[in-house]
């Protein structure tokens, strides 16, 4: 009989653990037969030694079989799913399943809400006033056939062992652990049952793997265990060093992608959303160009598209003119001249993250406080100019000095690309 103990016991001598030993392991963590503790050691014992690529295969296959599998493509036919690492500023989900669809790929994404200085797609689509994001397989085939895109937030029965194990990790001071990473990840992707998925791979000080290397070993593991599970995968990896786009915050969020959809779109986000689009369509047997983007853009299919879903979802009539800022408006502007050097744009998400949630409640979002990022690395600045501009409910004073940190002025730099 395989035992909790034999199994840390097996793990603190270094050994690798059997299929039927990790099989085991999300077993217990999803019928309770593990406990809080025999779980924890688990984790600390990965994150410390690692796993194996064969390891980190069956941990994910463990826990995506925890729970229900949709296996849209095997019904619905070719569709393509999204993924990202998290970032600042980061509309790229809310721009590109538009984008796709309009271009006869569809696309599905079930998504999640902020975790720790990362805002959740969740959480941004949720500023869309009547609009409801739960989804099952039969609404989720329903969106698709009839707008080519559905984004939500999928049922408790997807990965429930997962759900259990994920809780740990935070207190378990394991989060950052790669093999763990794949395996939450993925047990909830593969179980949307798409044709292919492309992954997001954010690099820099605002991605939760600031170090390039673990970024492309991050990159890396999601693209060859997504293979290795039965779900060809390709990668993007995108600068997270500074905000993507030109706003932070969950309302302003959507507002720039609506805006972007409509021909009014920053070049970096561009790039990062045209790599994505590629990728994505490649997986599925297609080819996407860059004008292949401008003209649904151009069109204005791609925007409708994004109205559409929403209202299909619950939007309240003329959402789109109710995306309010928060009343409070406040001025970083640059203490001296040179050019921007460094952006800590992990201290700029944090910030916003404590700003959205003033009581410190988690189940309470301001979806209306924002940062509009009016500068970009490598530019040079004036005494005195704006750099941000910030949109809160109450006293601005504490938000307006961890973004005036955030943005360092100094040399003249080059300029890190969008897609790495």
């Amino acid at each position: 009989m395989v035992t909790p103990y034999a199994i840390l016991n097996r793990m603190r001598q270094g050994r690798t653990l059997t299929r039927d030993e990790v099989w085991s392991v999300v077993a217990g963590a999803a019928d309770g037969s593990w406990t809080d503790v025999h779980l924890a050691a688990f984790l600390m014992a990965a994150a410390m030694r690692g796993l194996s690529g064969d390891e980190t295969r069956e941990l994910t296959l463990a826990m995506l079989e925890s729970g229900d599998q949709w296996d849209l493509a095997k019904d619905f036919g070719a569709v393509v799913d999204k993924h990202s690492t998290g970032g600042v500023g980061d509309t790229v989900s809310l721009i590109a399943l538009p984008l796709l669809a309009s271009c006869g790929v569809p696309a599905a994404k079930l998504t999640g809400r902020s975790l720790g200085h990362s805002g959740g797609t969740a959480d941004k689509l949720e500023s869309i006033p009547g609009v409801r994001l739960e989804l099952d397989r039969s609404k989720t085939i329903e969106l698709l056939e009839r707008f080519g895109m559905a984004i939500g937030i999928s049922t408790a029965g997807i990965a429930p062992a997962d759900r259990r194990l994920y809780g740990l990790r935070d207190r378990t001071s394991t989060v950052d652990s790669i093999p763990l990473v794949v395996g939450s990840i993925l047990s909830k992707k593969l179980a949307l049952g798409a044709s292919g998925i492309v992954f997001d791979v954010k690099t820099g000080n605002g991605g939760f793997f600031p170090d390039p290397e673990d970024t492309r070993t991050l990159a890396s593991s999601l693209a060859s265990i997504s293979a290795a599970c039965g779900t060809p995968a390709d990668c993007v990896l995108s600068d997270m060093s500074q905000p993507l786009g030109r706003w932070v915050g969950h309302a302003a969020e959507v507002g720039e992608a609506l805006d972007f959809l409509g021909g009014d779109g920053d070049p970096r986000l561009f790039e990062v959303v045209a790599a994505i689009c590629s990728r994505a369509a490649r997986l599925v047997g297609r080819e996407m160009r860059s004008r292949d983007l401008e003209a649904v853009i151009a069109s204005g299919a791609a925007r409708q598209k994004l109205i559409d879903w929403a209202d299909a979802q619950g939007a309240e009539p003329g959402w789109t003119d109710a995306l309010d800022l928060a009343p409070v408006e406040a001025v970083v502007t640059a203490s001296e001249s040179g050019y921007l050097a460094a952006v800590d744009c992990r201290r700029i998400g944090n910030a916003f993250a404590d700003a959205c949630r003033p009581d410190r409640d988690p189940t309470k979002i301001d979806h209306a406080v924002a940062l509009r990022y009016d500068v970009r690395l490598g530019q040079q600045v004036e005494r005195g100019q704006e750099l941000a501009r910030l949109y809160v409910r109450r006293d601005p004073e504490t938000l307006r000095r961890e973004v005036a940190a955030a943005l360092v002025i100094g040399e003249r730099i080059e300029p890190p690309p969008a897609v790495v």
